[in-house]
């Protein structure tokens, strides 16, 4: 796939995405887009910084973005939002109990925290 070709694929399933939601066209252009995004060298850098932070920590921070919460909304699960700051930073890491409270309040398995290559 070539530069133009990615970003004709991309307006391509953001028309099908619009207009036909069920169009089985949609998974083989977004497997096209990905391996295109994780191969190009463009996309190199960003991926590289992506790798770099621990499956804990991205689950976290995707919480916080979807649930529009902020490092004082997990005192039940992880405490005072110092200790979330530092872990925020990398400064410390979730606990497994950590894990189990945040799992259970937004209903995901524990699993979802570990990085299986890690």
């Amino acid at each position: 796939m070539t530069a133009q070709s990615y970003k004709e694929a991309l307006e391509m399933v953001e028309r099908l995405i619009d207009t036909e939601d069920d169009n089985p066209q949609i998974t083989v252009l977004a497997q096209q887009i990905a391996d295109y995004e994780n191969s190009a060298p463009e996309f190199a850098e960003f991926n590289a910084s992506i790798a770099a932070v621990p499956q804990e920590l991205a689950v976290l921070r995707v919480i916080m973005d979807q649930h529009g919460l902020n490092q004082s909304s997990f005192k039940d699960e992880i405490g005072a939002r110092s200790l979330v700051s530092m872990i925020l930073k990398g400064e410390r890491k979730l606990t497994l109990e950590h894990m189990k409270a945040l799992s259970k309040r937004f209903g995901f398995p524990v699993s979802t925290f570990i990085d299986e290559n890690g």
